[in-house]
């Protein structure tokens, strides 16, 4: 005589875990790719203090200098000695990065300048076309005339 009935089956009492697991990690995954890209601000490739300077010699670097007083110049154009206008400085750069997109950006800013002056200069360059931004510095064994040395 066959056996009928349920007796090989049996109700179970417990909550399977593993789509859950797998729910949780799908979203995990999800946040991890899209947090970076939340981030916001200007890109700005600082140099290493133990690299060597590298420059594009194809190009010409433009750059942008910011003297104590806040004011801004571009070393392209006639008037390159000559302080200019916000506007004047947005459209040089839109200007010269139209000719040619790769070329380096470089921000040179005495050290008295407000750090808010730099970063609006900054977003002014990123608004003009610049997504490359590299800080030009002296090195840390020279020293400007008449200042007192260091030990």
């Amino acid at each position: 005589m066959a056996a009928t009935g349920k007796r090989g089956r049996r109700l179970m009492g417990e909550i399977n875990v593993v789509p859950y697991i797998d729910v949780m990690l799908v979203l995990l995954i999800i946040f991890m790719v899209t947090a970076p890209l939340l981030t916001q601000g200007v890109q700005v490739d600082l140099p290493k203090a133990a690299a060597n300077p590298v420059i594009d010699q194809k190009r010409q670097p433009l750059v942008v200098s910011i003297d104590r007083e806040g004011r801004w110049y571009l070393n392209v154009g006639d008037h390159k000695t000559a302080p200019i206008e916000e506007a004047a400085l947005s459209d040089g750069v839109r200007v010269v990065l139209g000719r040619d997109a790769q070329t380096p950006v470089l921000l040179k800013a005495d050290q008295s300048v407000p750090y808010g002056t730099v970063v609006r200069t900054m977003v002014l360059l990123q608004h003009a076309g610049a997504t490359r931004i590299g800080f030009l510095t002296d090195p840390p064994n020279t020293r400007a005339v008449g200042s007192p040395a260091r030990n």
